[in-house]
């Protein structure tokens, strides 16, 4: 991994909150008393369903919106006190807005955005270029991005987000709208940026296959509260059950099934699929002698590695339960 010259703190949140109100004056909680330390360097997964709060999280690190209370740190720099020095620190792509001008090139784009971030000459020159050239849109740099796929535009904003060369880079739904080839390009460039550059790359995305590969860490929300805050591994862990997969070759007759109660049975290309959690080494073995009293050809056992989906879900219904739990109490008490 690259040595960074940076904090290795690189986003502290404290007891950050954000409410809006609607026009009955009923009051919404987007994100509420959030705590949040991102560690620099690294990839860093902001999870959460529709309306958890994470794009009102990524603003308000932008200084975008402004928060009712709590406050944001960057690298160090306060976010509301020290906001021109605290924007140069981030770069980001914000998901559902318009990160880039239209009307402008590819090239226009960037040498602007480069600009306003204080780079010039020669040395802004050679970044656009290179940033163009790594998204394999050099030979499409002179053309309008109002004429570019929604994925090139997508590339165009990332590439503009990055310009200037920023320590910490937040990146909403980044792929969104990219074809397989350029979210393959996409997701090599966060990698090399953390792990090779000593970039700090925070993530919000919907494809929690995407998070597992790329992140390092992972937070989950739900309703502005966090849920959970830890390296990607040990969260895994914390869900690890032992689940197996037995593959049989052929079919179990139906009044066979009932003694392999607590799994899953499921046929593939003619051979049976037994799958599902399994407590211990004993009773996978009582499974298999199951097999071999039926004189059923084994083909494979296969353990089940914890995935992220499964953990992310688990998650938002325990979440859920305590909501439930939590609203019972406040109604007895009332």
């Amino acid at each position: 991994m690259a040595t960074s010259i940076y904090p290795p703190v690189a986003i502290e949140i404290e007891s950050l909150s954000k409410v809006y109100y609607q026009r009955n004056k009923t009051a919404i909680h987007a994100v509420e008393n959030l705590n949040l330390t991102v560690p620099a360097g690294q990839v860093f997964g902001f999870l959460g369903a529709n309306g958890a709060g994470k794009t009102t999280t990524i603003k308000m690190i932008c200084g975008v919106i402004i928060p009712n209370s709590g406050r944001v740190c960057v690298n160090g720099y306060d976010v509301t006190r020290n906001r021109g020095i605290a924007m140069r620190q981030v770069g980001a792509v914000l998901e559902g807005t318009r990160n880039v001008y239209w009307r402008l090139t590819a090239w226009e784009n960037l040498i602007y955005f480069g600009q306003l971030k204080g780079c010039w000459g020669k040395p802004l020159k050679a970044r656009a270029e290179q940033l163009l050239r790594e998204l394999d849109l050099w030979d499409r740099r002179n053309d309008t991005v109002r004429t570019f796929s929604r994925g090139m535009q997508q590339k165009v904003a990332i590439a503009s987000a990055l310009i200037a060369d920023p320590p910490i880079i937040l990146l909403d739904e980044p792929t969104l709208g990219l074809d397989f080839h350029a979210s393959h390009t996409v997701k090599e460039w966060i990698v090399r940026l953390a792990h090779e550059r000593g970039k700090t790359v925070v993530l919000t995305t919907h494809q929690l296959d995407m998070a597992q590969e790329l992140c390092d860490r992972v937070a989950i929300i739900r309703k502005g509260r966090l849920l959970a805050n830890q390296p990607l591994s040990e969260l895994l862990d914390l869900f690890c059950h032992e689940h197996y997969q037995i593959r049989i070759k052929g079919g179990i007759e139906s009044y066979h099934a009932s003694r392999f109660a607590g799994l899953t049975m499921d046929t593939e290309n003619g051979d049976t699929i037994l799958s599902g959690a399994i407590a211990d080494q004993a009773t996978l073995h009582q499974h298999l002698a199951k097999v071999y009293d039926l004189q059923l050809p084994l083909l494979s056992v296969t353990r089940i590695e914890p995935n992220l989906e499964e953990v992310f879900m688990q998650l938002l219904n325990e979440g859920e339960k305590g909501e439930q739990h939590e609203n019972r109490i406040v109604s007895y008490v009332q």
